[in-house]
């Protein structure tokens, strides 16, 4: 690993540039964070019954419902504003966003604490695990605001080793107390909250000694008022990630919802690699806009979405070969399935780029205004079409969805960067019409060539003669990008 760093660091010969290195890296560490987990989720499902993974899946679950308003996800969002807006006082601004954090989270505990037995009943949890799922939300925001002062700054080596770290000794801590304690579904939710609590309480004491400030009226204003709109659009997004299989179960059976599931997840497994470039691409744009710098965003979000778009092909080309590593022969059905998902991750891609304009300017409403339409629209298309053509169809619906879901924020960029910039379009617009009907093209291909073997791997062979052809193209748009950043 040292040898990597050195590497991308002294080497003349791969001089890369530090946002390009940190972008780099922050992907690397955020797939295998993510593939660890993978890879460790088989261990879990043999180590406890289908009870104890059930209550382990509830827990995480609402964790994520909840945290959107224990912490109003502004670590995601306003912060990136902030430290853009106000950048020669990043420090106060994080510890005093962290100390808004904490007051929302406490608030929200006591409500709770309340009538615990009541919210216990409710939520399907026990007074513990909620008390846990509490304790979790206060120190894990502590750390995902440090990552995201790490990924401003482009200091990736903190962040890397910290999330290796945790990635490594939660699952193996896991095991452990898994296999030593007879409360088995507590003992992992436990397992990975002593770890993210024991690194959190170090970035929360950081924070807060480098900011020095837990309030300031002018910071806490700020978040409110950015934040609090953003509510409907981090409901509306869970719901369109969830609506899909408690449908299917509810309206075809659970087995064919397992079988979508397993289409569902390893199709999103791309948006790892996603999530991670637009990560690293929102705190460089933001920097970019500022300075009106637009022709470099231009550039190098196109070879971003080509980057996307290849990986969106890869993965349906190579469909039935995934799904045969991931799952088992009665689930060989998923192969059908997974197409209008893959499709979808690169639409899901698209709108992040269009979003970053709309944070940047602030008009969180029109963030809001697309997630809950989509959200809508997801469920009464499934409704209807789940009803006639079965669970096949809820991969259609979702992608349906987000191409609308893109659809939107494109016009809402569009509004903005009309009023804001001199430019007609900060990105390369042409270039996104033609990968999005190509997406779509190859998807619908897919889905007859499935049993083709043969046909499907000279798709493949026509894809790298392509590459290769094309290969000047390429290395000189990665040297744009390269002089630019």
């Amino acid at each position: 690993m040292r040898s990597l760093f050195n590497i991308l660091k002294n080497n003349k010969e791969y001089n890369i540039p530090l946002p390009v290195r940190a972008s780099i890296w922050f992907t690397i560490c955020s797939i295998m964070q993510k593939g660890i987990v993978l890879l460790t989720t088989p261990i879990f499902t043999r180590l406890l019954t289908t009870d104890q993974y059930g209550v382990y899946t509830i827990y995480q679950s609402w964790y994520q419902i909840i945290a959107i308003f224990a912490t109003l996800n502004m670590y995601m969002g306003v912060y990136n504003n902030g430290v853009t807006k106000f950048p020669n006082d990043k420090n106060r601004y994080t510890s005093t966003l962290l100390g808004l954090s904490t007051v929302i989270t406490v608030l929200i505990f006591i409500v709770f604490a309340i009538n615990i037995n009541w919210w216990s009943d409710l939520l399907d949890l026990t007074p513990l695990l909620l008390g846990a799922l509490f304790v979790q939300l206060l120190f894990d925001t502590a750390f995902q605001y440090w990552a995201a002062f790490q990924r401003y700054s482009y200091n990736y080596r903190p962040l890397v080793g910290v999330t290796i770290i945790i990635a490594i000794i939660s699952p193996l801590l896991g095991i452990i107390l898994v296999l030593i304690s007879s409360h088995k579904a507590e003992a992992r939710i436990l397992s990975f909250l002593i770890v993210q609590s024991c690194v959190g309480i170090i970035c929360y004491i950081y924070i807060m000694v480098k900011g020095r400030r837990f309030y300031l009226r002018k910071y806490w204003k700020y978040a409110l008022v950015f934040s609090l709109p953003l509510i409907p659009h981090y409901l509306s997004g869970t719901i369109l990630n969830q609506a899909d299989r408690l449908m299917i179960a509810s309206m075809v059976g659970k087995s064919e919802a397992a079988i979508y599931s397993v289409a569902y997840t390893v199709a999103m497994m791309m948006t790892v690699i996603t999530n991670a470039i637009n990560s690293s691409f929102i705190p460089y744009s933001f920097k970019e806009l500022k300075r009106n710098s637009y022709q470099r965003i231009r550039k190098s979000s196109e070879f971003l979405l080509l980057l996307v778009a290849i990986l969106c092909i890869l993965a349906m080309i190579f469909c039935p070969e995934i799904i045969s590593v991931f799952a088992s022969e009665e689930y060989s059905d998923a192969i059908w399935v997974m197409p209008p998902i893959a499709a979808s991750v690169f639409f899901m891609f698209l709108y992040t780029l269009f979003g970053n304009i709309e944070f940047y300017y602030e008009k969180t409403k029109f963030v809001a205004i697309s997630s809950c339409l989509s959200a809508v629209i997801n469920i009464i298309l499934n409704s209807i079409f789940i009803r006639i053509y079965g669970y096949y169809a809820a991969g259609y619906t979702t992608l349906v969805c987000y191409i609308l879901y893109s659809l939107m924020h494109y016009l809402f960029y569009k509004k903005i960067i009309m009023q804001k910039t001199t430019m007609k379009g900060i990105y390369n617009e042409r270039l996104i019409f033609l990968l999005s009907l190509v997406i779509l093209v190859i998807m619908l291909c897919m889905t007859f060539l499935y049993k083709y073997t043969v046909i499907r791997y000279c798709s493949l062979l026509i894809l790298i003669i392509s590459f290769i052809h094309w290969r000047k193209e390429i290395i000189e748009k990665v040297k744009e990008i390269k002089t630019m950043t």
